[in-house]
């Protein structure tokens, strides 16, 4: 299967009324049905269920070993435990005076414990999972019955978005579909506004909604939607043959065959020889008699070092960090750098920007849904999408010194200790750590009322 990153799936229709619907899906199907193959494949890839169970030996049948050396899952948990191990966090942007219910903790920290109650870490990291081993994922939010909203993430397989053909490419459609028994495809369809439910060629149009966008969002792993193993399959695949083919060499060798010369055997005398472990032969037409083992071992040497060389190109095309490797120096930097974590880290960072453009239309849904919740505090219903930053945080405890020192250096200088605590990447929740440590940061408190009254000049 050659795969080169998934569909873009658009519509030319300025607005999907019931009417046109059916011909919006109708096409929408044709190019998600390609996605779909695709994705199941790459899916049950990283699951173990790789080519190499399926070849077949011409020579020798009986000796086939299917070993399947699973590079498919390294790359896609390291890539998931790398952006997702820690918490993806919310912290205030900017000056901002909005403080929750008790009158310390910011909205923006119980935005935070909105999450928590949500599960959004578990969530994210299924996300991850099918982000990085298919190059998309979507998750769905709703408001919800016990807690001001829920999210979800849907089978990938079984869901897609629509977006306009235009230059804005807005979300037109998000559609998750069940399979009934039948055989017939359930789909869930929402626009902005309204939603359908569809099966087969009938429509029904359920009670509208007031959420003012589509509420499944995409998340994307790059603008071409390519999984993080999808550009080495083929190496992949050779490594699995190699691994195979070694195998197959070792039984071949140890059950070679044996050559009768000048003499003959029936398969009676065979299955004794087999039993006894001896055999005697008797030569005839003065021609020498023997029997000799056919063997032709393995070069495992040679063989080594093109295992080699395709998993270091596997881990250099992916941006995996090489356990192995060495940058021929003992300083804590010169390894990072030689071991691939740095590139590590680039490619790491693409993905935020990529994975903030989606939470951010996720969060406009969840802040939309918010403004509608009486339940809540008045100051989370204020906020705004402007007041909130999404941190993510990696390699926390490395370069320890280096971090509190920048950050003692930002707390001497005038920057806002909120600033200071989550630009350096020490702590998960920066946004919680300002929080509790108000109190105990009494030496950089500004106060402002002094400051006012030496500007007037009074």
């Amino acid at each position: 299967m050659l795969l080169k990153g998934r569909r873009q799936i658009f519509s030319s229709v300025s607005e999907v009324t019931t009417e046109n619907l059916p011909g919006v899906l109708r096409k929408a199907f044709l190019i998600h049905e390609q996605n779909r193959r695709e994705e199941l494949y790459l899916h049950k890839m990283y699951r173990g269920k790789q080519d190499v169970l399926y070849r077949t030996k011409e020579v020798r049948p009986e000796i086939n070993n299917k070993i399947t050396e699973n590079h498919a899952y390294e790359i896609t948990e390291f890539k998931k435990g790398y952006q997702f191990g820690e918490p993806v966090q919310y912290v205030q942007r900017g000056k901002c005076d909005i403080h929750g219910a008790d009158g310390e903790e910011s909205a923006v920290s119980y935005l935070n414990e909105l999450m928590q109650d949500d599960y959004k870490q578990t969530k994210d990291t299924e996300l991850g999972e099918w982000l990085f081993a298919t190059g998309h994922a979507y998750r769905m939010v709703l408001p919800g019955d016990d807690i001001p909203f829920e999210t979800y993430i849907p089978f990938a397989p079984n869901t897609f978005v629509v977006y306009s053909s235009d230059f804005r490419h807005r979300p037109l459609l998000g559609v998750t579909y069940c399979i009934r028994d039948d055989g017939q495809k359930e789909a869930t369809v929402y626009s902005k506004d309204t939603c359908w439910l569809v099966c087969g060629d009938e429509v029904q149009k359920l009670s509208p909604h007031v959420l003012g966008q589509v509420p499944i969002i995409e998340y994307v792993a790059n603008p071409s939607r390519i999984g993080c193993f999808e550009p080495v399959i083929p190496m992949l695949n050779a490594l699995n043959a190699i691994a195979s083919d070694r195998m197959d060499g070792v039984d071949q060798f140890i059950q070679s065959l044996m050559k009768f010369i000048n003499c003959d055997i029936d398969p009676e005398t065979f299955r004794e020889l087999k039993e006894l472990g001896a055999i005697k032969i008797t030569s005839t037409d003065q021609r020498r008699a023997d029997v000799e083992v056919m063997t032709n071992e393995l070069n495992q040497t040679q063989v080594q070092t093109l295992v080699d060389y395709t998993y270091q190109m596997i881990l250099t095309i992916c941006g995996v960090p090489d356990r192995r490797a060495s940058a021929g120096g003992n300083t804590g930097q010169a390894l990072i750098i030689g071991q691939g974590w740095t590139m590590a880290e680039a490619n790491a960072r693409q993905v935020d920007q990529m994975y903030r453009r989606s939470e951010r239309e996720f969060l406009k849904l969840v802040l939309r849904i918010l403004r509608d919740t009486t339940s809540v505090p008045v100051a989370l219903q204020k906020l705004n999408l402007s007041d909130i930053d999404i941190k993510f945080s990696r390699n926390r405890t490395d370069n320890l010194l280096v971090k509190t020192e920048a950050m003692l250096n930002q707390l001497n200088a005038g920057v806002h200790p909120r600033i200071a605590i989550s630009s350096v990447g020490l702590y998960s929740d920066p946004e919680q750590v300002w929080n509790d440590s108000q109190e105990y940061m009494g030496k950089w408190k500004v106060d402002k009322d002094a400051n006012n009254t030496a500007a007037s000049g009074e």
